[in-house]
């Protein structure tokens, strides 16, 4: 019995040689990384939000939308093919624009103009005082009370070539912006590429001195959104030196070795393994939420910072960054109090965030690489998450 396809496939290979087109200029034609875009619904403002998914030929899903820049899925295959979201989020808008603003969560947002805190919502510049408003007290947390996490973001357009597809989306925030100075144009690139590899690239410009940190503030966990804890997931950090903070989360200015301590990943070992120390650092924090000094230069090629697995899926993340900075936050103020895209609530330890960024309170720390930008400069920084599998049995 013959294929009932079988004569149009063989009819549009008699047809395609006479238009000139081959089966091999069809596959170059096709691009790495597919880029759809759809509604997102509308803020309570009445402004249209869109979502973008971006998707490779190994099974690897992104999607994010223009408000607060946020990633709201990424889904990756485990080691049987199976695919799974591996960030925490929402399965509508109102679970960003009321639940995630309401509990603080940031789930998957860019964060600005200043990631981290600023102690007391103050830092001088050029002889001046500024004062940012104090949202996690004492101090300022991630921008403001209406940071870049809840403004609308503009799409600037999508680019595709023969390894992966980039969109970029642009935001304005004017001087004065959240107690900000200078008029800040920012923009994101998003690239997927066909190496299971999401790049974030940042850049902005100022036409007033400023202080600018930006980050992404996704909740991971690979074992799938919702499945629970990742304690026994398996940590590395490059980083021998990290900084010491106050009981608020703030730098108390020398910098440390992570040698002794339970902030030493600088070999693979569970999250879980030292998560309950009674160091002053991880009862500060309630579990990890500290500034790792990545190792090797910052500020040109992306360089090694963390890699993340999962015994039971396979499952393996790598994170690359320009930034000198690694933010790993267990999660730690997540009460069950809110319930994800699975129906799950989500509790204390049920991901980690990696921000890649600048140190906290930099601006009130003058020994730490700085985080000014001025009129004539671009603010540059790249970081990558590239993910992956290890064979073996599962769970």
């Amino acid at each position: 019995m013959s294929h009932p396809l079988r004569p149009v496939r063989m009819a549009l290979a008699a047809l395609l040689p006479v238009a000139g087109i081959t089966c091999a200029t069809l596959a170059q034609a096709a691009p790495a990384v597919s880029f759809e875009r759809a509604p997102f619904g509308t803020t309570d403002d009445g402004r249209p939000v869109e979502q973008y998914t971006l998707r490779n030929t190994h099974g690897m899903t992104v999607r994010f939308m223009t408000y607060g820049g946020i990633i709201t899925a990424i889904e990756t295959p485990d080691r049987h093919g199976n695919a799974a979201d591996v960030v925490l989020g929402f399965s509508t808008l109102g679970g960003y624009t009321h639940d995630s603003a309401r509990g603080g969560l940031f789930f998957g947002a860019m964060i600005g103009r200043y990631a981290n805190r600023l102690a007391r919502g103050t830092f001088t510049l050029d002889g001046h005082t500024y004062h940012i408003a104090v949202t996690a007290p004492p101090n300022a947390l991630h921008g403001g009370r209406k940071g870049f996490d809840k403004q609308v973001w503009t799409f600037e357009g999508e680019t595709h070539d023969d390894h992966g597809t980039s969109v970029t989306l642009g935001l304005v925030s004017p001087d004065g912006d959240q107690g900000f100075p200078g008029t800040l144009h920012v923009h994101v690139t998003y690239r997927l590429d066909d190496t299971s590899a999401l790049s974030l690239h940042y850049t902005a410009t100022t036409d007033r001195p400023t202080v600018l940190n930006l980050t992404n503030h996704s909740y991971f966990n690979l074992g799938g959104e919702g499945s629970g804890s990742v304690e026994n997931q398996v940590l590395r950090i490059s980083a021998d030196t990290y900084t010491p903070t106050d009981a608020t989360s703030i730098p108390l200015g020398p910098i440390a070795s992570v040698a002794g301590t339970p902030l030493d990943f600088r070999t693979p070992h569970r999250i879980g393994e030292r998560l309950r120390d009674n160091d002053p650092q991880m009862m500060y924090a309630r579990g990890y939420d500290h500034n790792w000094i990545v190792n090797g230069q910052a500020g040109t090629t992306p360089r090694p910072a963390a890699q993340i697995s999962d015994p039971a899926t396979g499952r393996t993340m790598e994170v690359l960054t320009t930034q000198p900075g690694l933010q790993v936050y267990t999660s730690n103020s997540l009460d069950g109090g809110y319930a994800g895209v699975s129906g799950r609530a989500y509790r204390q330890t049920d991901a980690v965030a990696f921000e890649a960024e600048h140190f906290p309170d930099s601006p009130n720390h003058p020994d730490f690489p700085t985080t000014e930008l001025r009129p004539g400069e671009t603010f540059d920084q790249t970081t990558i998450f590239r993910f992956g599998v290890t064979k073996g049995k599962g769970h």
